[in-house]
């Protein structure tokens, strides 16, 4: 019988980063520059716009953006129900970009 060495397995899985893409959906609750900043503020987690297709009516902000977020499985726990919460849909994919040397 093989029994598996569990002290090969890193303590901190929980902490390795991961490339994500996030798309969001805002539906006029709250503003584009506000949920930015919480993201990066708040939580902490840097992110690089990839797209963005904002209107901007009566002081409502539609549409939807992508992020690019290198986040661990916390932070996008915690992004992840800061989105919910707000009533933000969401969708994530795991991004996986080719390293030349």
């Amino acid at each position: 019988m093989i029994t598996p060495n569990l002290q090969a397995l890193p303590k901190n899985v929980h902490l390795i980063k991961k490339d994500l893409i996030i798309e969001v959906e805002l539906n006029g609750k709250m503003k584009f520059d506000h949920l930015l900043n919480a993201i990066y503020q708040q939580m902490g987690i840097c992110y690089k716009v990839l797209s963005a297709n904002v209107e901007y009516m009566n002081g409502a902000n539609f549409g939807s953006f992508q992020l690019h977020i290198k986040a661990n499985a916390e932070e996008y726990q915690e992004l992840e129900f800061f989105l919910n919460n707000n009533k933000l849909m969401n969708t994530t994919v795991d991004y996986t970009c080719r390293k030349y040397s």
